[in-house]
């Protein structure tokens, strides 16, 4: 079939296919080819099967295994300039490279700049889903391009309310109060954030958790990101101690590197669901639909 030579083009780069098809469908997208392989000595190679001449392009990518996607994503973006699109916009569902936001040491690199610049000098846009914000207080401090945020909080609250009667939300740390805070709004549900003191990528220590009135409620601990797993582990095994009702998990960002769901059954975890950023088997929460009223605004 003929592509339009008006409507934007969209591509996947690596298993972004279902947000792809369902931004295609409710917007009226093109969906554009991307061929993609590696060269036996590991070098990229990419090629577009479409005309961008004249065309906004939208990339489709979100970034866990960062350091794997980083390169096919910046040539894929610098190629569709090349030949000729208008813009060429960047949706990222998981934003990596958030975390070291100063130099907590003598020498560290703060990775979270040069990745903002870099990401900026080839896309002209971007949208993602609730960052990692915690030094910084927006993506416009590190982003020079115009960046919107999509919460993931209204579609965690619906699906709470659904789902578990009489609950009490819990934030790992003071970091997860952001998003804790704005769900509880969102739901009417009451919620407490714990204090946690990270002592190596591997171990953390947090705070036992004082429900006073809400003892008889359903615990959901709420965290934007899940990697290792430690911060929610060790909530986790505080509840069991205390003999609360089983708890629920909900994870924004299911990266699970080296972990899996039955790691949090076993801690304790009654049942676990995360947003569908990151595609992992844990996935119940579905933020299509707030990424195409994102995606609206640039189009």
């Amino acid at each position: 079939m003929k592509l339009k030579e008006t409507s934007p083009l969209i591509f996947s780069l690596f298993g972004s296919d279902p947000f792809v098809n369902e931004f295609a469908k409710e917007l009226k997208l093109d969906k554009g080819h991307l061929i993609q392989r590696q060269f036996p000595d590991g070098e990229s190679y990419l090629r577009y099967e479409a005309s961008l001449k004249g065309r906004k392009v939208i990339i489709v990518d979100t970034f866990d295994h960062p350091n794997e996607k980083i390169l096919p994503l910046i040539f894929a973006g610098e190629t569709a300039k090349e030949l000729g699109a208008t813009e060429v916009g960047l949706v990222a569902p998981y934003l990596a490279y958030m975390r070291q936001d100063t130099r907590f040491h003598p020498g560290e690199a703060i990775t979270s700049t040069y990745f903002a610049k870099l990401i900026s000098k080839t896309f002209d846009w971007m949208i993602t889903v609730d960052p990692h914000l915690h030094r910084h207080h927006s993506l416009n401090e590190i982003y020079s391009i115009p960046t919107q945020v999509v919460s993931a909080a209204p579609v965690i609250a619906s699906w709470i309310r659904r789902h578990i009667e009489k609950a009490v939300l819990i934030g790992p740390d003071e970091e997860s109060k952001q998003w804790v805070s704005q769900i509880a709004e969102v739901a009417h549900i009451p919620f407490t954030v714990l204090k946690k003191v990270r002592l190596g990528d591997h171990h953390v220590k947090v705070s036992i958790p004082a429900l006073g009135d809400f003892s008889s409620h359903v615990p959901v601990l709420v965290d934007d990101i899940v990697s290792t797993g430690q911060t929610m582990i060790e909530t986790l095994r505080h509840f069991q101690s205390l003999e609360t009702k089983p708890p629920v998990c909900i994870i924004v960002h299911p990266i699970f590197a080296g972990i899996t769901t039955q790691t949090l059954a076993e801690a304790g975890a009654e049942q676990i669901a995360s947003c569908n950023t990151i595609l992992h088997d844990s996935n119940q929460l579905d933020l299509s639909q707030s990424l195409i009223q994102a995606l609206k605004d640039f189009l």
